[in-house]
């Protein structure tokens, strides 16, 4: 049986992630310098797989770092794997928001969503639409081994839902410029949404 691969590669350092700040869909933010710079040695440290075809989250800081990582190759932008939506805490940092009681009832689980974002489980699903996109365009065209270029907490959420071994979404962290390789299975795939990590990028 044909199986299909898929590299799974966070996006460089911006300076949201230096300083902390939750940063979602709504800052379509830009690699910051250092980013750019630690992308670039990576390329040169990093066996980054060989790739028939390139995916990408539609924000800036991933189409850049899809343009470092794999300068030669064009990409095709799925809409869904955009970052989580924060909502009202957009742009804010932890310290920021340790007073704000919906604060602390997200981060407890105790509500699903930040104040005007987006809930967990509309995240999931449309992760796991972007997922479904990306494999039918790959099974459409004969591409077995590509990558998706994405943000941390979407790959983190996405492998905690989806795949094994199972693992919870903290655990599924990873750097900039790092990230996972899943097998895909077709049979498995489709009749349990289920795909396997096997590699550490």
């Amino acid at each position: 049986m044909k199986t299909y691969k898929i590299h799974l590669i966070r996006h460089g350092l911006t300076t949201a992630n230096l300083e902390g700040k939750y940063v979602g869909n709504r800052t379509d933010l830009p690699l910051c310098d250092e980013g750019e710079k630690e992308l670039l040695e990576l390329r040169k440290t990093v066996d980054y797989p060989d790739i028939e075809r390139l995916y990408t989250s539609p924000m800036l800081r991933c189409r850049q770092t899809a343009d470092i990582i794999y300068p030669d190759t064009e990409y095709t932008v799925i809409d869904e794997f955009a970052e989580y939506d924060f909502g009202d805490f957009e742009g804010k940092t932890a310290a920021e928001l340790e007073n704000e009681p919906a604060f602390k009832e997200w981060t407890s689980g105790r509500i699903a969503a930040p104040p005007g974002g987006e809930s967990t489980e509309n995240f999931i699903k449309r992760l796991a639409l972007g997922l479904h996109d990306t494999v039918e365009d790959m099974m459409k065209n004969g591409v077995y081994n590509a990558a998706v270029i994405m943000h941390g907490g979407a790959m983190m959420m996405l492998l905690s839902s989806s795949a094994v071994p199972r693992r919870a979404a903290v655990e599924w962290q990873s750097e900039n410029g790092r990230g996972y390789s899943v097998l895909i299975t077709p049979s498995l795939y489709h009749s349990s949404g289920i795909i396997e990590v096997y590699d550490i990028i």
